[in-house]
């Protein structure tokens, strides 16, 4: 196994975190308008774009740990890139730095985009619970008051009933 295809890996893996990006950005204008069945449909492009992601991922774990059994040396049960520039020549771990660093950059993006996404998700389920509490109608209390306990009540003075009769 070559560097040149476990930097394709890579670089392939870039593209589909910003084209995930891109689903954020869009999914944040989505919620801010309230569209449910766009925002439906987004979650159904996330999904086919994780699945990618994760079908890339392994295919450069596998690069990797390849390339490491290549080279003669233990392969972790889970290869990283880190583990790859140990095993790398001097030549290629600058390329290798480089296509690491932009798919972290891309990851990075992509984490603060979603925490922006949540942030505003559960704004809009607060105001949907306000507004929901401000038009249903307030319970009665089902419960006895302090002074109908304790007989202070101003309605036992004008009752027509006589107990003492």
């Amino acid at each position: 196994m070559s560097i040149t295809t476990i930097l394709s890996t890579i670089d392939s893996l870039e593209k589909l975190h910003k084209s995930l990006l891109r689903l954020a950005i869009d999914k944040t204008a989505l919620i801010k308008s309230g569209d449910m069945a766009g925002l439906d449909q987004m979650l159904k492009d996330e999904q086919a774009h994780l699945a990618a992601i994760v079908q890339m991922d392994n295919a450069r774990q596998r690069a990797v740990a390849q390339y490491l059994a290549d080279q003669g040396r233990s392969v972790p049960a889970e290869p990283t890139v880190s583990d790859l520039l140990e095993a790398a020549p001097e030549a290629d771990k600058q390329r290798l730095e480089e296509a690491r660093d932009r798919l972290l950059h891309a990851i990075h993006e992509l984490k603060w985009q979603n925490d922006l996404n949540q942030k505003l998700t559960y704004q809009s389920l607060q105001f949907v619970n306000l507004s929901l509490d401000m038009v249903r109608p307030r319970p009665e209390s089902v419960n006895y008051s302090k002074t109908e306990i304790s007989g202070n009540n101003a309605s036992k003075a004008r009752t027509t009933f006589d107990t003492n009769a």
